[in-house]
Order: C-alpha cells, then sequence, then structure tokens
C-alpha cells in the first residue's frame, strides 16, 4: 500500500513538473522497466488478489517472495546511475536481507500483529508460520534476524485500512516519490556524476 500511495504521489508531482517546464515526462529513461512487471504481478496474484492467494502454498509463497525481492533489487542496481535509485536500492536490499534471513517471508512480531487487528481471535496466527495468505511470518523480535526491518510500523488509525510495513519500505517509497518527481524535470537532473569526468 504505501508504495502504491508512493507511486501515486510522484507520479502526480513529477507529471505537473513537466507540464510546468513544458517538458515531456521521461518515463523511457529507466532501464529494465520490465523486471519491475516480472515481479509485481506474481505477487500481486499470490499476495493480494483474494481468488488465488489462497490456492498457494507456503512453500511456494517462499520461492515466490525471495524471486521477485532479488527481480526487484536488480532493477534497482541497473539504475543505480540516477542518484534517486539509492534510496530505492537500499530499500529493496533491506527487504531482501529481512525477507532472507527469516526464512523467506518478511517477519512480523505479534505485537504488530494486533495493532493491526485488536480484536484478533484465539488462534488467528501462530507463532513461526505464515500469517493467513500474506508475505508476513509471525516471529518473535528475539527470534528475528535484522529485527528493526521487519514490517513494524503500522498506518494510523484514522486511516481506517491498518496496514503494516517495513523501514524498507519506508525508504523505497522515498525514492520512488524522488524518482517520478524527477523523470519530469530537465535531462540529466537526476544522474549521477562519474567522479573521473
Amino acid at each position: 500500500m504505501i508504495l502504491g500511495v508512493a507511486v501515486a504521489i510522484g507520479l502526480l508531482a513529477g507529471l505537473i513538473r513537466a507540464a510546468v517546464g513544458k517538458r515531456e515526462y521521461r518515463v523511457y529513461d529507466l532501464k529494465a522497466p520490465w523486471l519491475v512487471l516480472v515481479a509485481f504481478i506474481p505477487q500481486f496474484v499470490v499476495f493480494f488478489l483474494p481468488s488465488t492467494m489462497k490456492f498457494v502454498d507456503d512453500a511456494w509463497a517462499v520461492v515466490l517472495l525471495v524471486v521477485t525481492q532479488a527481480l526487484l533489487l536488480l532493477f534497482a542496481l541497473v539504475n543505480l546511475k540516477k542518484l534517486s535509485f539509492i534510496p530505492i536500492s537500499l530499500g529493496f536490499l533491506a527487504n531482501f536481507l529481512v525477507i532472507l534471513l527469516n526464512g523467506g517471508l518478511m517477519p512480523i512480531s505479534p505485537e504488530t500483529v494486533l495493532k493491526l487487528v485488536p480484536d484478533a481471535p484465539k488462534g488467528f496466527y501462530t507463532l513461526g508460520e505464515r500469517l493467513g495468505y500474506g508475505k508476513d511470518r509471525v516471529l518473535l523480535e528475539s527470534q528475528t534476524r535484522l529485527a528493526f526491518l521487519d514490517d513494524r510500523i503500522v498506518t494510523p488509525q484514522w486511516m481506517h485500512y491498518p496496514v503494516a510495513f517495513s523501514l524498507g519500505d519506508l525508504v523505497i517509497s522515498a525514492g520512488v516519490i524522488w524518482l517520478l518527481w524527477s523523470l519530469g524535470g530537465p535531462e540529466k537532473a537526476n544522474v549521477r556524476r562519474d567522479v573521473h569526468e
């Protein structure tokens, strides 16, 4: 959800910036954008589409999440010449590491689960197991490697749509807003200069 909001904000800001400057919005500046599509579609089908998510067992969910996170990290790295891909790459790397080091799913603590579902019935989750059909695995903080990178940031109650996301997601979102805003600006405004230039 947070990434979707970041895309909407960044895209709107970038399109306005391009229109004000009478410039073309340069989506074509990105290398290998198909990697995002190849990663996003399976994640959407397996973790977010109610009609299909219940048919994927935990083992396949692990494989799919690790592979798609690796593809997203690869996409960020091949575009690292753009400054905005520094936070995007760091965020994807953080998510990839915490997922990989905790059995292939994103760890989430019981405390965070209860913030999301305060009236959860007994047996709503099992420690060490996948939370429902999602991408999270419920782990005690003491059992979680790199626990500070797990899904622990919860949307405010006034939003009436409880979602937990990670520090990596937050860093990626900042980079995505920066990237999409920059694509509406002057050419090469968001490109790292080579030290030897």
